[in-house]
């Protein structure tokens, strides 16, 4: 056989009832929940900033970090609603290299994915528990999202999983915001399309069951760029792009229409610092059409303690072992000119 089944892992239900989660804790997630589905919907005019690592690569460097947000969630709290980004699962385009702490907890050492389970909850428990703001991550594995559905109040499917039928399937039964990236492509009608599947009812196998979905009406788009013929990153966050993506949500009976973008990855070429240029951008064009002000709700940035990135291996706290990142000071001014441009 070409598979080697190491071992049986433990279900959701026996993580989460391993570490479960206080009642204090769980009103305080579905406050944010509804917090964000508000933002979504148009009920609320805030502002959504969705910030933090590449990569949750360490616990305490990651808790750090989100605890530095809390002041300047409490100082923008009238224009703002900050997200940390927890993403504990890190796509690879070939499958090589690290795939975040699900996978290897301590980064150099072999993976281990029954102590990654165990990470990745306690992780996302001590975000939550230390700053009171739920978290965002990535949903890599579409079977795995249960470990922590009761943990995340936003979730983000990838520009390689966008097309995958049980991604578009599991995001159906969320009640949670859940934003479909364009494909690297970056074909608006793919994530489009991901976007209506997502907002659908369906009955399929999910962890051996079978299941039925209502639909996620709060399903929306993230704008991360493009990757070219030639292998060139072609941003799509400017002004005509945004124009167009309006044009295409209203030719379609999509619940809730909303846009993130993301300005980091093909839309910054990975220049981590473009990151501050582009979000202006952005909320300048904002400013000029009361189209994309409607449909753009926020932007997403990569950020982590210290600026740029490091190896794996590497010693310096709190800087990336993945993507690059903007560093604290910048991030935390960028935050707060978001609060007077938003």
């Amino acid at each position: 056989m070409s598979f080697e089944f190491i071992s049986k892992l433990p279900t959701p239900a026996e993580i989460r009832h391993q570490f479960p989660l206080s009642e204090q804790l769980t009103k305080e997630k579905h406050r944010r929940d509804q917090e964000i589905r508000d933002v979504l919907t148009g009920n609320s005019d805030k502002f959504l900033v969705i910030v933090g690592p590449c990569s949750a690569d360490n616990e305490d460097s990651v808790c750090d970090y989100v605890s530095r947000l809390v002041k300047i969630q409490e100082d923008t709290k009238d224009r703002l609603l900050i997200v940390p980004r927890v993403y504990t699962n890190k796509p690879r385009t070939t499958g090589e290299g690290y795939k975040g702490i699900l996978h290897q907890p301590n980064p150099e050492k072999a993976p281990d994915l029954f102590e990654g389970l165990l990470a990745i909850r306690k992780l996302h428990m001590r975000v939550l528990q230390e700053s009171g703001l739920s978290a965002a991550d990535e949903m890599l594995y579409p079977e795995n999202y249960r470990y922590l559905s009761d943990l995340l109040s936003y979730v983000a499917v990838g520009a390689r999983s966008v097309e995958n039928q049980q991604h578009r399937l599991t995001v159906s039964g969320m009640d949670v915001g859940a934003g479909m990236k364009n494909p690297t492509s970056g074909d608006f009608s793919v994530m489009l399309n991901s976007v209506i599947a997502a907002q659908h009812g369906h009955t399929f196998i999910f962890r051996g069951w079978e299941v039925h979905t209502d639909g996620n009406p709060y399903a929306h788009t993230i704008l991360r760029g493009a990757v070219n013929k030639h292998g060139q990153s072609q941003p799509n966050y400017h002004y005509e792009d945004l124009r167009l993506l309006c044009d295409m949500y209203a030719k379609r009976d999509l619940q809730n229409p909303a846009c993130i973008v993301d300005t980091n990855h093909s839309n910054s070429n990975k220049q981590y610092k473009e990151q501050i240029r582009i979000v202006k951008e952005v909320l300048h064009s904002r400013q000029h059409s009361l189209d994309i002000r409607s449909l753009v709700k926020g932007v997403m940035i990569e950020s982590y303690i210290e600026p740029g990135s490091q190896k794996v291996g590497g010693h310096i706290y709190g800087c990336s072992i993945t993507d690059p990142c903007l560093g604290w000071e910048e991030s935390r001014q960028l935050i707060y000119d978001i609060a007077e441009l938003a």
